[in-house]
Order: structure tokens, then C-alpha cells, then sequence
């Protein structure tokens, strides 16, 4: 596991506990939460790093396209 994702994990694991020992405090709740998000972020970045590496190179428009796509957020890669 990369150095940057392991780091995120324990973090999160870290929060995770916090959260556990302290239900009712929101504060701990939006940390978990925002660590969930850092930690996908960075898996999916790592992910991106692989895949690109073994990859050819994208014209303008594959780019633009999967941009879009992480830009939208929406499921199944469905932009129109």
C-alpha cells in the first residue's frame, strides 16, 4: 500500500474510534466523515496513477470525457 493511502487509513481508523467513544459529538462525526471522502479520494487517485501508467496515451476527447466524468459524480458514467 502507498505511503499517502496507508497514512489516510490510519486516520481514518483513528477518527473512526473517536467516533465510536464519542456518538454525540458532531465535530468527530463530520472528521470521520471527511476522512471517509480523503481516503476514497486517494485510493481512487491511486487507482487513476495505475491505470494510466499501463495505459496508451487518451486523445483530447477521452480526457475531456472522463474529466467530465469525476467532475459529475454520476454513477454507471451516464452524462447525458
Amino acid at each position: 500500500m502507498p505511503e499517502a493511502l496507508a497514512t489516510r487509513r490510519a486516520e481514518l481508523a483513528r477518527a473512526e474510534r473517536q467516533k465510536r467513544l464519542n456518538p454525540g459529538d458532531p465535530g468527530r462525526v463530520e472528521h470521520a466523515s471527511q476522512l471517509r471522502r480523503d481516503y476514497a479520494a486517494e485510493k481512487l487517485a491511486e487507482y487513476v496513477v495505475k491505470v494510466v501508467a499501463q495505459a496508451p496515451p487518451l486523445t483530447p476527447a477521452q480526457r475531456d470525457r472522463i474529466a467530465a466524468l469525476l467532475r459529475s459524480g454520476v454513477a454507471g458514467g451516464d452524462l447525458e
